[in-house]
């Protein structure tokens, strides 16, 4: 029974030590003090998606990752690197899926032809629905 409880007790406790207790990234809340450094590292945040949630960009995300990522990316402009530097470097870190624009190659091709060949497909039905019909 005392087993059970402890078990109980850290499966109730674990929500609560998801997040660290490390304070945040020095720039994850703050922006630059240069408005055009901070413009264009708040440009490349939007397309940036957060590991995290996924269905977030991380100037959009709460999530401590998110955060890190934001500084990472402040820092790095500020440093002098260009917005596609930075991402080229996060691309080659994290792959791919961290830019909601993948570039084409042979695994992301399908994302990009797809849609083309749907939207013909459609358009061939729709033809032959309204034709008109010979009697």
């Amino acid at each position: 029974m005392r087993r059970l409880a402890i078990l109980l007790a850290m499966a109730m406790a674990a929500p609560a030590l998801a997040d660290s207790a490390m304070p945040p990234a020095e720039l994850a809340y703050s922006q630059l003090p240069d408005p055009a450094q901070e413009a264009r590292a708040t440009a490349l945040m939007k397309t940036l998606r957060c590991l995290v949630c996924q269905g977030q960009s991380i100037a959009d995300s709460d999530a401590e990752m998110a955060g890190d990522m934001r500084a990472l990316v402040r820092s790095r402009i500020a440093a002098g690197e260009t917005p596609d530097q930075v991402r080229g470097w996060l691309i080659e870190r994290y792959g791919n899926w961290v830019s909601y624009d993948p570039p084409l190659d042979r695994l992301t091709w399908p994302l990009w032809v797809l849609p083309a060949v749907l939207i013909a497909a459609g358009a061939w039905l729709a033809r032959g629905r309204f034709r008109k019909r010979k009697r």
